[in-house]
Order: structure tokens, then C-alpha cells, then sequence
């Protein structure tokens, strides 16, 4: 039997033997007791329970939770901070809507302050997980939906005057909170003493990078029941298993990621299906003061040389120094690389040398160490360590300022290293929680009777489900032993970085080839190489490429490629893995249901209409955006074209291929990028000339699909007759349309006459001219005068509603 099958069975035992007199609703003047595992508030369909959750032998908290998971996933507490004695306490309705939670010596712990002139009827939990007090006449006296805690529910809002706090295992406040930010955008903080810090999205970004409206009337987000997140803000997101008859939560882990969980009813866990920050260590302080977070591979806090860690139960409260601080100009500098402290820099001093920034920190008493940017000369002395993150690849390092006296093994800075676990504390602990100690236990003459009955009650209970414990702990043994080579995490609850691990990862070839039938369906091919469709184990439908004339070394390739893994935009095909099995290069991609655009758009039995080509625009230029301003490296793809731009099933634009792209240092261009990439008709002026490679020639290369969305044809199919030539023919289109841009009234006709005749002119008219004003910016010689696709995503915004 499998375990965790078993273990469900025997929850739904006790859960139904419980529920046989459990009450449907609260009367005023009655009580829900703790003592009393019967008084307990059911949803009429089961799905939600409310009571008080035990979170040790001695303590519990007035709670709703999912009644069919085998952990009593809580989503609203009542008192999580303050736990009450596990015997006496009580939960009050009182007649004017009033409900008090009581310990065991009658102090009120909690009470959801009512003040109506309307009296209760009764308080009952709904099928939403909704606990509500009703008044007369059906009017809501209070429900916890507008009080939430660290989780949300589907169709639960959160508004400007509603957030979530993490929990922290703990039991003290957690630091993270998400709700609106003072422009209303829906934001996630990190809140220390008296100044909160936003670390998503990006604070370093602007309204526009960030997809978001700002200052809007409104506020509310929403996450509905077929896991789809939207709010007043433009924030929107969904699961990746989005569907209906799925129970979901969106909960602010006490790490401070948000995640998106789905509920698997077979065997009633949970699984994150889409997280605000794929990289948990991108969190502010996640690791407190002077920590380091690292990855192992599950984020894990590490101590930067010479501190020692505060708190090892509780690794975010960061590092203490092992040496008394002194001033006396016999400090030396630990370099640590590819590492950073986010924020807290004294000063920016730019274009010096590095020997004149050690020497700006050494003579700064408050200076605990510099960044160094090697390529700019810029010089970021710290006034803390805090906000540490070690990841390969980072392309900067701190040098950290220590006594000379102090000895510093090379053991003692941290790495990321994916197969070793040496930074993981102990999580063998049975409670991640704190366990009150209540001294004043309450004295009850009835107490010995009491204890009696329980005991046999507990008997009894023991007695009917001993089988199913044997069974249970049976298939937990077989269970762990299967499992016994899964490397030891940090944060057991890290789900969503194992989600992340596991997606992103090395195949074999023998893996694609039962995956794709030994690569039966082929379903694109290109230079580059040959597509096929195949289904992984997991079920996923994939796009199986086999790249061609790639002469790269195994790890050359794999580096390239665990950088390209971690991008993820909505406009972009997600790079699932890779195989570099012997000879075999091979990419495992998202499959995207529609094919690529010059299919549809240069078909005769498919007609793209004008909203339609709008929105691909407006996507592929968010996708290049993304890629030149946002992601951690900064990428061209250098063969954008409408082969290379797929629609799903919704017709949303993906950009494909990054077999051409580059990874190049935002100073400049990549001496890499030595040969002609791309198609011809697409390709920038500076390839064949010898001005540098940048972001620009995408840029391009977007303007040419622009203008292709707006005439239905190839530009390589614009001339007349086979005499003239491509280039000689779009230059003499491009001076043409940039003339007629400056006629003014009745003049304007000639949109209709350049836009796709299929249309029969139904198109919106601004929009138009301004998709063509930017295709003849974008196409410009002089790279100088076209637009970073940041300024097209924004032109073309400043027209969505026109």
C-alpha cells in the first residue's frame, strides 16, 4: 500500500468519525470548546474544517484548514501568535456578533471586533473557506475573508486595505507582507523595524518594465477557481495546471516567496504551481545580517569568513562577527565571487581603479567591504552585509573587510554547490515551531476524571485504527527507503525551488528518444536544426530540437544552457532542459499549440485580424524587452523573425531559437559575436559592417515583423519582379512610408492602401500609424536613432486602448 495513500485513508477515517456530530453552524450564546474534538465547524462540503489546530502537546490556534490534506493545511488563523492552552479555552458567539476567543483563564487572546445594531443569528464556514457571521436578514456582521493571514483563497479579494504576512516558523511576526504599495501596486515588502523594502517586482524598475498600471481608482486583486490571479494593477498570473475542480491557495511562505499552490486529491500534498521569484535567494535579507544565501541545491544561508551564525534553528537572523570591529588600518579584504549584498552602498564612485576603491573602504571606518565592477571601474563600498546571494554566473564579487589577525581557510566561503548539503541545518526536529511553556497550567478538581475518559476515548480511537498505523508506518519505511538518496534541503517547505531544480535539468538520449517514438513526429525544421513533438514521463508535451553544427563541449554547453533555463517570460518558449549525451546537443522546450507565425499570417486559409496582430506585436516586443533589460544576463537573439515567434493556443506570441543567441556584458558588444547571424531580409546594417553587435539589431529585426504583421507578406516577396532587389526594394518602401507619416487630414489614405488588403479595411487607424512609425525607427541605419524595445513596449501601451 503506498504511504502517503494510506495516510490519507486513515485522515478521512478520523475526519468522518469526527464529523458524525460535528456542528454545521454557531449559535450566539454558544461556544466552540477545545477540549471537545466534536466542536468543530464544518463546510457544507466538507472541503473546510474550523476549530483549533494543536501546533504541539499544549497549544493550539482557532484555525480553518483543508479538511483532506495530510498536513491540516491552514489558510486563516485567528491567534498564530498567540497560542492558548490546549484545555479550557473556548471560541465565543455572543447576540451582538461579537466572537471572543478565550484561554483557559478566561483572557480574551482574540475577538473580531463587531459593531453593528444588528443582532447575530450564527456564524457558519462556508464552501469557499469563508467563516462569516450573519445578522439579520442575511447581512455579513464579519468573515475572515477580509482579514487574512499569509494566505489567500480563490475568489478571496485582497484590496488597499487587506495584506499578507508571512508566518514565521517561530512563532514571532514574519517580515514579508504583500498587499499595495502607495501606487497601488501589489508588491512584496520586506519590513525591518521602521522602513519597509519592496524586492518584487524589481524596485530598480519602472512602472513600464514592470507591466503594471499604477494610481488606479481601484484596488483589488483576485485569484479565481481555475487558477488565474488578476488585479486593478495589471498583475496577473496563472497556474501552470490551470483548470476548474482543483482546490488552490496562494500563500506568502515564511521565506517570503509567494507561491501558488494545487491541491493533489489522490494523495491529498501539495504542489507550487507558479512562484513570484524563481530564484529564492533574489529575496531581500533572506539570510539576515552578514548571511549569505547559496544553493545546495535548495537555497540554503551560509556565514560570509569570519562570522558565525547567530541563531542555528533560525538561519534568517543572519551572522555575528568573530572578531572585536577595530579601525586601526590593519584590515586585509576576503574576496568572495560571484557574490553580492543588495543595497546599502555608501557611495558610487565610477571609472576608478580597484586599487582606489580598497583604499576608499579601508579608510571608511563604516565600510564592511566593497563592490568591484572590473569592466566600468565602478566602486560600491557597504555600509552592511546584508541581502547576500552566491550564485555561479552572478559576474561580480565582494571583498569583505577583516582583521589581518583573523584566520580565513578558503573552506569558509560559501559556494553554491548543487550535490552538497554542508550548509543544511538540522531539520530532523519533529516542529518547526516554538513550543510554549505554560508555567500557570490551570488546576481543575474534575481533572482526574477528565484525563480517564480521554484516556479510554484515545483507546478506543487506538484500538479501531491500529491496522492502519501498522499499514502507514510500514509504507513510510518502504517509502523512506526508496527515498533515501534524496539529498537533505534546508527548508523542507522549499518546494518551489525543487519545482524549479526539476524542471530545468539534464535528460539522456535515451530519455527523448522513448519521449519522442525515436523521433517520429517532426513538426519544424530550421538551420539550426530539426523539431519534434514528444510527452515526458510527467505527461508534459514537449518540442524536442536536435541542434545542429554545435561544436561545443559538454560543459560549454551546459553552462550556456543553465543560463538560457533560468529566463522565463509569458512571450517567451521556456527552455525545459537539455540533453548533452555524448555527440547528442539537444533542447526540450515548451510545445506551443499554434506553430510559428509565417504559417498563420502568410496562410490563405488562416487570417490574423487586426487585434490579433496588435497583440502579437505588443508581445514579441515585451519577450525582446525582457531579454535586453530585465533578465539576469542580458541576451540578443540575432534571428528574430516570424519562423521564430510561435502562437499558443490563445494566438499569445512566444519567441523560439535561442540557438543563435549570445550572451553578451552590458558594457558593450560580445567579441564572440564574430560571424553574420540571422535570415536574410531581417539582418541589421552592422553585421556586414564593422560597427559592434548590440541589442539593436533585434531591434531590427523587429521592425521588419512589424512591418510584415501590418502588409500579410514577406518583405522578400515586396518586389514586383525577380530583377529587383530585396534591399533596394525595402529602402524605397521604408522612404515612402516615412513621407507619408508627415502628411496631414484626408492625405492619410495611404494606411489603407499599405495595410494587409485582407483586412478589408478593418483596422484601428492610430494604431496603425503608430506601429508604423516605430518599424521605420526600428529599422534605422544609424543604431543611434532606434529605440531600445523598453521605448517600444511603451509606444505601444500608450495605444492599447485607442
Amino acid at each position: 500500500m503506498d504511504a502517503r495513500f494510506a495516510s490519507l485513508l486513515l485522515l478521512n477515517l478520523v475526519h468522518l468519525f469526527l464529523r458524525i456530530s460535528a456542528r454545521e453552524f454557531l449559535l450566539p450564546g454558544s461556544s466552540l470548546s477545545i477540549e471537545d474534538s466534536s466542536h468543530m465547524l464544518h463546510s457544507p462540503d466538507g472541503t473546510f474544517t474550523c476549530g483549533f489546530k494543536n501546533i504541539s502537546r499544549n497549544a493550539s490556534v482557532f484555525s480553518i484548514w483543508f479538511s483532506n490534506t495530510v498536513d491540516k493545511t491552514a489558510v486563516w488563523s485567528a491567534n498564530h501568535l498567540h497560542p492558548v492552552y490546549s484545555w479550557g479555552s473556548r471560541v465565543m458567539l455572543y447576540a451582538d456578533g461579537g466572537m471572543v476567543l478565550e484561554d483557559y483563564n478566561g483572557q480574551s487572546v482574540w475577538e473580531n471586533n463587531v459593531n453593528s445594531s444588528s443582532k447575530a443569528v450564527k456564524a457558519q464556514l462556508l464552501d469557499t473557506g469563508n467563516l462569516i457571521v450573519k445578522g439579520q436578514g442575511d447581512i455579513i456582521l464579519w468573515q475572515s475573508f477580509h482579514s487574512p493571514t499569509d494566505t489567500l483563497l480563490p475568489y478571496q479579494n485582497i484590496t488597499s486595505a487587506t495584506k499578507l504576512v508571512s508566518t514565521s516558523r517561530l512563532l514571532v511576526p514574519g517580515r514579508f507582507s504583500f498587499h499595495f504599495d502607495d501606487q497601488h501596486l501589489l508588491t512584496l515588502f520586506d519590513d525591518e523595524k521602521d522602513i519597509s523594502f519592496i524586492y518584487w517586482p524589481n524596485p530598480n524598475s519602472d512602472i513600464w518594465t514592470k507591466q503594471r498600471n499604477s494610481f488606479n481608482t481601484t484596488t483589488i486583486g483576485v485569484l479565481d477557481s481555475w487558477g488565474y490571479f488578476l488585479a486593478s494593477d495589471n498583475l496577473n498570473f496563472k497556474a501552470s495546471d490551470w483548470g476548474i475542480r482543483i482546490m488552490r491557495r496562494l500563500t506568502l511562505d515564511y521565506d517570503g516567496n509567494l507561491r501558488l499552490y494545487s491541491l493533489n486529491k489522490t494523495d491529498g500534498t501539495w504542489s507550487v504551481t507558479w512562484m513570484a521569484l524563481p530564484q529564492t535567494c533574489s529575496i531581500r535579507s533572506l539570510c539576515g545580517m552578514n548571511g549569505i544565501c547559496v544553493y545546495t541545491p535548495r537555497p540554503s544561508c551560509a556565514c560570509a569568513p569570519g562570522y558565525e551564525i547567530i541563531d542555528p534553528n533560525d538561519r534568517s537572523q543572519g551572522c555575528r562577527p568573530k572578531f572585536n570591529p577595530s579601525c586601526d588600518g590593519q584590515e586585509m579584504f576576503v574576496k568572495l565571487p560571484n557574490t553580492d549584498f543588495r543595497g546599502n552602498d555608501q557611495s558610487k564612485n565610477t571609472s576608478v581603479s580597484f586599487h582606489t576603491c580598497k583604499k576608499i573602504c579601508l579608510n571608511d571606518c563604516n565600510c564592511k567591504g566593497f563592490l568591484y565592477w572590473q569592466a566600468s571601474g565602478g566602486c560600491y563600498p557597504k555600509s552592511s552585509l546584508l541581502g547576500g546571494e552566491m550564485r555561479p554566473g552572478l559576474g561580480r564579487s565582494i571583498y569583505i573587510k577583516l582583521p589581518k589577525t583573523l584566520q580565513v581557510s578558503k573552506s569558509s566561503i560559501p559556494q553554491s554547490q548543487p550535490f552538497d548539503p554542508r550548509y543544511a541545518p538540522n531539520c530532523s526536529a519533529k516542529t518547526k515551531y516554538f513550543i510554549p511553556d505554560f508555567l500557570d497550567q490551570p488546576k481543575d478538581s474534575h481533572s482526574g476524571l477528565n484525563s480517564q475518559y480521554l484516556y479510554l476515548l484515545y483507546g478506543f480511537l487506538l484500538a479501531i485504527f491500529l491496522v492502519e498505523v501498522i499499514f502507514v508506518a510500514l509504507g513510510c519505511w518502504f517509502v523512506f527507503r526508496m527515498e533515501g538518496k534524496q539529498l537533505p534541503g534546508v527548508w523542507p517547505a522549499e518546494i518551489g525551488y525543487e519545482m524549479i531544480t526539476n524542471h530545468f535539468r539534464g535528460y539522456t538520449y535515451k530519455e527523448l528518444q522513448k519521449a519522442t517514438q525515436n523521433f517520429k513526429d517532426q513538426i519544424g525544421c530550421g538551420a539550426s536544426g530539426h523539431v519534434y513533438k514528444g510527452v515526458l514521463k510527467d505527461k508534459r508535451v514537449v518540442a524536442v530540437k536536435r541542434l545542429a553544427d554545435i561544436n561545443q563541449g559538454g560543459e560549454e554547453f551546459q553552462h550556456e544552457l543553465s543560463v538560457i533555463g533560468k529566463i522565463y517570460h509569458m512571450n517567451l518558449v521556456r527552455v525545459w532542459g537539455f540533453c548533452s549525451d555524448g555527440p547528442h546537443r539537444i533542447l526540450v522546450l515548451e510545445y506551443v499549440e499554434n506553430g510559428s507565425l509565417d504559417k498563420t499570417l502568410f496562410s490563405s486559409t488562416r487570417l490574423l485580424e487586426w487585434k490579433e496582430r496588435f497583440n502579437i506585436a505588443i508581445g514579441v516586443a515585451k519577450g525582446l524587452a525582457y531579454l535586453h533589460h530585465e533578465c539576469l544576463e542580458w541576451v540578443i537573439h540575432c534571428d528574430l523573425k516570424p519562423e521564430n515567434i510561435l502562437l499558443d493556443d490563445n494566438l499569445n506570441p512566444k519567441i523560439s531559437d535561442f540557438g543563435l543567441a549570445k550572451l553578451v556584458s552590458r558594457g558593450g558588444s560580445n567579441k564572440n559575436v564574430s560571424r553574420i547571424h540571422g535570415t536574410r531580409g531581417y539582418i541589421a546594417p552592422e553585421w556586414v559592417s564593422s560597427q559592434p553587435i548590440t541589442a539593436k539589431v533585434d531591434v531590427y529585426s523587429f521592425g521588419v515583423v512589424v512591418l510584415e504583421l501590418l502588409k500579410g507578406a514577406r518583405v522578400s516577396d515586396w518586389a514586383s519582379n525577380a530583377d529587383e532587389e530585396v534591399e533596394t526594394v525595402f529602402a524605397w518602401v521604408i522612404r515612402m512610408l516615412a513621407e507619408n507619416l508627415m502628411l496631414e487630414g484626408g492625405q492619410q489614405l495611404w494606411i489603407s492602401d499599405f495595410i494587409d488588403s485582407r483586412l478589408n479595411g478593418q483596422f484601428n487607424e492610430l494604431q496603425a500609424r503608430t506601429m508604423v512609425k516605430l518599424a521605420i525607427s526600428c529599422v534605422e541605419e544609424d543604431t543611434r536613432k532606434r529605440p531600445t524595445m523598453e521605448n517600444v513596449v511603451h509606444m505601444f501601451l500608450s495605444v492599447v486602448d485607442a
